[in-house]
């Protein structure tokens, strides 16, 4: 069962701290306070002035883009030895984390569509593409049939595929796949999972400089310790995976070139997913789509990615499946309400429905939360060629 994100919530005001009571000041060794102060300054220069490769990153999102991130380990200390598989993999994430930007003067962003078959929102993509050639690569996945292209974009974009099967994972082998082709292409920086039923949200000049503006990769991930989250949990994946790192989060990721080489390259923490991670395994029901990408990078790079998605899904029916929108759901109103959304929501699937709820912040600052959306049926095509150019406007 999937995560029921909430969209009205009600959240408890925190209780208000005691204050301190006074007491007597007392002197401090002067060279802590020359510390603090250095620290300080360090701080705010790193975030005012951040390295000219990344005008705008986040501080300490990644390894290239704060040196003081260098210092750190690549994941908390073990108080165990490490195997010789686990020696092996941190070698090659740390590099891979390390490498700075492959140079490319025409940058891209490589839309993947993960598909059974035929695409129903082909014309709208290639209105939202449209006059935007040479700055994306389009890369098809159709798992059952051989898709029919209406949009010249389309033509001759589809990949060697397989068949796959939702919950299993094999649909982690599929994005992968698509991944594997689209780094081919040196000039794809960015790296967009996308569905069937998915659709664009804002035009493309805002989607691109939303995803190469920042250093992240917006990948969903939070800790659910209810049934749907932490129970799937097997001590199988130990030694390499404990339970306090597994998460949770949604399949549809949109991430920078680094994290995508990463995701290629490994094979321990994949393998865990594999055998451990499948419907019915001991009694669970886990869903690597669900799990390894959120687990894997809040293991090895968590301030490198953002925890949400940017791709809006409502699970606001409480049902196994998401909302999917009719022709008739299609307004103006509904599709300007989802590009205002400026806050994620996480609800725990315990007793207690834990709600958590954040800003979305894009490189410091709160701006909305969503680029694309979905699920939306074929039938809602025409309704959203004749409000694209409103809804999409900034």
């Amino acid at each position: 069962m999937k995560v029921h994100d909430a969209w009205q919530l009600s959240i408890k005001d925190m209780a208000m701290l005691q204050p301190p009571r006074h007491r007597p000041g007392s002197k401090r060794p002067m060279w802590i306070i020359v510390l603090v102060s250095l620290v300080c300054v360090s701080l705010i220069g790193a975030y005012v002035y951040p390295p000219r490769r990344f005008s705008a990153c986040y501080f300490f999102a990644s390894n290239v883009c704060s040196p003081f991130k260098d210092w750190l380990p690549l994941t908390t200390v073990p108080s165990r030895e490490l195997t010789d598989d686990e020696i092996a993999s941190r070698v090659v994430i740390k590099d891979i984390l390390a490498m700075p930007s492959v140079p490319s003067k025409n940058q891209k962003i490589a839309f993947m569509f993960l598909t059974p078959g035929t695409l129903p929102f082909e014309k709208l993509w290639e209105k939202f593409l449209l006059g935007h050639e040479g700055r994306f690569s389009i890369y098809v996945h159709a798992s059952r049939e051989k898709p029919v292209h209406v949009s010249p974009f389309f033509v001759g974009r589809d990949i060697r595929s397989q068949k796959v099967e939702w919950g299993k994972i094999s649909m982690i082998d599929a994005e992968r796949r698509l991944l594997a082709n689209a780094l081919q292409d040196p000039d794809n920086q960015h790296f967009v999972l996308l569905s069937d039923s998915c659709v664009p949200l804002h035009n493309f000049d805002y989607v691109y400089n939303y995803l190469m503006g920042t250093n992240i990769s917006f990948i969903d991930c939070f800790k659910d310790p209810g049934p749907h989250g932490n129970a799937r949990y097997t001590a199988h994946m130990m030694p390499e995976i404990a339970e306090g790192d597994f998460r949770k989060g949604s399949q549809w990721f949109s991430i920078k070139r680094q994290h995508a080489l990463l995701i290629v390259a490994d094979s321990l923490y994949y393998n865990k997913f594999k055998l451990y991670c499948k419907p019915g395994f001991e009694g669970r029901n886990c869903y690597a789509d669900e799990h390894y990408l959120p687990t894997l990078f809040y293991m090895v790079d968590p301030t490198g990615i953002a925890n949400w998605s940017v791709t809006h899904v409502d699970w606001s029916e409480g049902k196994w499946h998401p909302k999917a929108y009719r022709a008739k759901d299609i307004t103006y109103e509904l599709l300007k309400n989802i590009t205002s959304i400026d806050q994620s929501f996480h609800v725990t699937s315990d007793e207690k429905r834990l709600v958590m709820q954040k800003p979305c912040m894009w490189n410091g600052m709160k701006r909305p939360c969503y680029l694309f959306g979905r699920k939306f049926y074929p039938e809602t095509l025409d309704k959203l060629m004749n409000l694209f150019s409103n809804y999409t406007a900034i």
